[in-house]
Parts: structure tokens; sequence; C-alpha cells
């Protein structure tokens, strides 16, 4: 019998489907019948479940210096852009420490917030984003310095081309990386010593989650190197698509040695990491390192492979028509199974927490929202047809809380776009932090609320210098993303969002700068001065400068919509590491923004 009218929307309410919705305009949309009819198909039904939130504390992690009314500041930077003289071509874990230890010291710093640094299969260009990661549990070891591993004996290659190159070039580094790692491997698989010792403990106590993480890691190696043509799991014969079969049992006894190589590979990188967060604390910083744990699992990823029950087949994630995409968004990613992890009792999804917050002071959750809902898009159907779907928020938010205080790390939740007040009010109760954009805020900096995280841009917006000249809508008329008639749509909209920007830091700009945007041709000396002195004035605790926002870059790191259009995800910083410690110019950056966080109190 098929349910229609009343009935469907009662029974779409009743499962946690929102059958009416507003967008970011508080325009009113209704999903359409038969959008509810294939969600209602594809929800899992609830069942049993011992889990209980009472026991759990109600709030994340504060230190108490943040109640103190201590207020600080850090640099936001994407590991794998960082450009020094002794790394192979990206960003390594040394490099991290090494920008900690400057950001300290030079810019006052107390955290560097990274890009995600989950693992990814780094084959250019659909595969290199750290917002699709094939594993939001484990981490690239891309950013493995592989001339820091005990067991490397040298000499090191010449890596002169890859640090040379304009762009990251993700296959050619880590094929290097890959085979001087497998050398140390087989000698710690001969040296037998204390670090296999070491490595064994590791290896135990990560079990489950890093042996089936391993197995796929080999698995993927193993048949990509018998069949070329194949990429996918999804196209692997099908017994080795079930992480509990017996051919997949028999593989990991016949290649025990590839699958340890990857457990390897995470040791090494648990290894850096944890002297890189040592470092940056050394260096005097609060925080030190303030990670970032991304939205979307890609499907064809590891964790789907290994975990697959616990997401919806049927439906993919995205988000409804709005002034920035008039068609809605489809993300490609499937939802969460929110009624496997309840039965679950939370356990992966307090892993991944688990695993994001390690080594780390902070934890930034992308897109927050997921906690409360998800625009699901049925299979067939186009971003217009979809809906939201409620989760179990007050389970996430308490199961969050407890991974926050066990790991003594700041909670912040990227809350932008349609965020009601009520779910605010939760996360505000629950000791998350919002993220507030100079961009998209109205108000004077006293009008900022404390708990949240004043932020100069994010890597889909334009750097503070690109979005006063432009770059932003050059490069999407570049890419074929607009035409020239939309771009020209854009730059007179962007002319009224410059004159709004610099009205509201008006009051920071020096007696007779101009008055008119117009008469500002780009963000010179005085109007960069003027909005990190409002950003840090800002009542929020904490304040994140993108590195280029620091430096006046005007390229961005992402371009929304593209992929083999624009270089995402694969630029490196103006400054190499050792540049930083000597240009005049950067000295002088670092002056005006560690001066005004003096002022403001954000440093003492």
């Amino acid at each position: 019998m098929t349910i229609s009218g009343a009935d469907l929307r009662a029974a779409a309410v009743a499962a946690g489907i929102e059958p009416e919705y507003e967008d970011v305009l508080g325009r009113s949309h209704a999903a359409p019948d038969d959008t509810l009819r294939a969600i209602l198909a594809s929800l899992p039904t609830a069942g049993t479940s011992s889990f209980s939130a009472d026991a759990l504390p109600e709030r994340a992690y504060q230190p108490e210096w943040l109640h103190d009314g201590v207020r600080t500041a850090g640099i936001a930077i994407s590991l794998y852009g960082i450009r020094s003289a002794r790394n192979w071509g990206v960003g390594d874990c040394t490099d991290l420490g090494d920008f900690a230890e400057w950001a300290a010291r030079m810019a006052g710093a107390q955290f560097v917030a990274l890009n995600p640094l989950h693992a990814i299969p780094n084959r250019q260009p659909y595969n290199i984003s750290p917002y699709l990661p094939s594993s939001v549990l484990w981490r690239n070891p891309l950013y493995i310095d592989v001339e820091a591993v005990s067991e490397f004996a040298g000499p090191p290659p010449d890596a002169a081309s890859l640090r040379d190159s304009e762009f990251i070039e993700y296959e050619k580094v880590w094929t290097l990386k890959r085979l001087y790692l497998k050398r140390c491997f087989r000698r710690l698989l001969r040296s037998r010593g204390q670090r296999w010792n070491a490595f064994q403990d590791f290896v135990e106590r990560e079990g489950a989650l890093l042996h089936r993480f391993a197995v796929f890691c080999a698995l993927d190696e193993w048949i990509h190197r018998r069949n070329p043509n194949v990429w996918l799991w999804t196209n692997w014969e099908p017994a080795y698509q079930d992480p509990q079969s017996d051919a997949v049992r028999w593989f990991v006894a016949s290649q025990s040695r590839r699958v340890l190589f990857h457990k390897y590979l995470q040791f090494l990188l648990d290894e850096q990491l944890a002297e890189a967060q040592r470092r940056a604390l050394a260096a005097g910083m609060r925080i030190g390192l303030y990670h970032d744990m991304a939205l979307a699992t890609d499907k064809f990823g590891a964790d789907f492979w290994a975990y697959r029950d616990f997401f919806v087949d049927g439906c993919r994630v995205g988000a409804p028509p709005d002034d920035f995409a008039p068609n809605g968004q489809d993300w490609g990613f499937a939802p969460p199974n929110r009624e496997r992890h309840l039965a679950d009792g939370y356990q992966l999804f307090a892993a991944n927490l688990r695993q994001n917050c390690r080594h780390g002071g902070a934890l930034r959750i992308d897109h927050v929202m997921r906690f409360f809902r998800l625009f699901w898009i049925p299979k067939g159907k186009h971003p217009a047809d979809g809906a939201y779907v409620r989760d179990h928020h007050e389970n996430l938010l308490r199961v969050l809380a407890r991974e926050s205080q066990a790991a003594k790390a700041i909670v912040i939740g990227e809350d932008l776009g349609t965020v009601s007040g009520e779910v605010r009010e939760q996360l505000w109760r629950s000791g998350v932090f919002s993220y507030r954009l100079f961009y998209f805020e109205r108000g004077q900096p006293d009008e900022y609320p404390w708990q949240a995280v004043v932020s100069s841009t994010t890597h889909d917006l334009p750097t503070l210098a690109g979005f006063w000249i432009g770059r932003d809508i050059e490069a999407r008329l570049k890419a074929g993303l607009i035409d020239a008639a939309a771009a020209v749509e854009q730059a007179t909209a962007r002319a009224s969002e410059k004159q709004r920007l610099l009205d509201q830091v008006r009051g920071f700009l020096p007696e007779g700068f101009p008055a008119s945007a117009g008469d500002v041709a780009e963000l010179n000396g005085e109007l960069h001065n003027a909005v990190i002195g409002y950003l840090a004035s800002t009542r929020s605790a904490l304040l994140v400068l993108n590195q280029e926002d620091l430096t006046k870059e005007v390229d961005q790191q992402n371009l929304p919509a593209s992929t083999v259009e624009y270089p995402n995800w694969r630029r490196k910083m103006k400054y190499s590491i050792e540049e930083l410690q000597t240009s005049e110019k950067v000295r002088d950056f670092c002056l005006m923004f560690r001066g005004w966080l003096q002022r403001t109190g954000r440093i003492s």
C-alpha cells in the first residue's frame, strides 16, 4: 500500500525526516512525496540498544586558562603546502614541528590549525582532497619525514625536482617515499630489537581498527599491481569485497608482510606527530596542534569497505539549493546509519573522535550540523529533490564530550550555513566552540560570542588579498565554472561586499584612508593591518589567521566545484621554512600580527 498525503508526512516526521525545511535566507521548501518515500525505504530499522548517555559528561573540554578570560590565537596551514630545503616535495611532520616553533617565537601563536591529515589515495586529481578521505580513522603516510625514521640508512634521494615543482606532485612524492619506507620496514624486520617491540605494542594497542585499514591498503596495492586497470574496491573480485570473507583471510595469511607494512606506516606517523606536538608545546604553545576532522568518507575508500553497515546505501549527502549553488549540491558520499551507530554504542564514532584528537589540543569538526541533521538525496534524484534527516544529536554530543575530556582537546564545530538558534544553543551548552568567518559576520568586535573561533577565511573561500582583487572570480571564469556575464555580476556584488567590509573595519584604519572601497586597489598595508586588528579585537576566545592571510597570498587552496580546472589541494606556501626565518617582509607581517595580539590581550 502506498502512503500519501498527511500519513506520508507523519511517517516521515516519526522517522526523523523533515518534510519541510528553510534555506539560508529563511525561505520554506517542501520535500517531494517521492523523495520522502525513497528515504523512508532506505532508512534502516531501529534495533535494540542498551546505550545510555546519562553517565557521560555534558560538556566538551575547555582548559581552565580560557575561563580566566584569556583569549588566544593561532595560524592555519595546509601541511602538504609547507616548503623547505629538506623535504621531499611535500610538507612533512618535521616541517610541522619547525613551523610550530617559528609561529610561537615570531608570531606569538598558541596553536597551528591543520588541514585534515586523513589517509587519502594520493592520486591526482580526483583523490587528493583531505575532505574526501579513504579513512577518517587513519592518517596520510605522505606526511612522514622518511629521513627522520629510525630505520632510514640513507643516503637521501635527489628530491630537488619535487621540491622545486610549482605544485605538489602527490603520486611522484608518494612513489618515492613508499620505496624508501619499504626499505626501512625491511630493516625493522631484520633488527627485531627494541624498535620492533615498540612497533608490536602499537599494533596490539590499535587492534582491529588498524588491522582492517592495513588489510584494505595491502589488498588495494596487491590487486592494482596484478591488474593496473582496477582502481576501486567495488571492481575487485566479489570475494575480496567482503572484509570477513575466506578470500580476505587467505590474503592476510599469505601476504602478512604487506599488511604489516601499512601498520608500520601508521606507527611512524604516530611517532612523528607526537614529536611535532611535543615541539609545539615546548615552544610555549598552550594548545599546539589543532586538528580537523572531515565530514565525508569516500565510498571507494577503506572505511566504507571495512564498515559498510555504518552507512546508508541508496542515498547521498549534499545541500539544498541556495544563492551560492542554485541547483543544490551533491557531495557524493553516503550518509551515516544512525541506528547502526546507536546499536554499536557509538564505539566506531568514538574511535573516530579519539584518533583525530590524538597528538593535539584542539579538534575542528567539519559541518558540525551532521550531529543534528544531514541533507539526503535519494538515488536517481537531483539535489533539489532531497530532504533533511535528523540524527540522535543528544547521544553524539555526549560521546563527543567524553572523548574531548579524555583527550583534553578543545572542540570547534564548523557551524556555517543553515543553523538554527536552537542548534547553536545546544552546541554552546555542550561546550562546543562556534566558527565565525570575517566575510559572513556583520557585527562589531564586541558583538562576537566568546565561545567561538573567529577566522579570516577557509580553504574554500578567497584569501583576504585574493578577495580584494577578485582573484576567485577570475579563477571561476578561467575554470569555466561561470561565464563572462556571471563574472561581471559577481564582480558587481563583490564591490558592495568590499564596501561593507571596509566600513566594518573603519575604526581600525588611519585617518584619511579612502572612504570608498573602489579607491583601494588591493589589500595594502593599512587595510591588512585593520583587518587583523579587527579580528584580534573580537570577543571570541580563539582567533585563527590563515597563513595565506598573514603573508598576503592571493590564491585559495580549493575552488569548489572544480577538479582538473584548478590546482586544488596542491598549492605550496609562498615562503619556505627557511625564508620564514630570514625574510624581512615576513618579519614585518609577524610584528604586525604579534603587536595586535599583545594590544588585545591574546598574548602577554
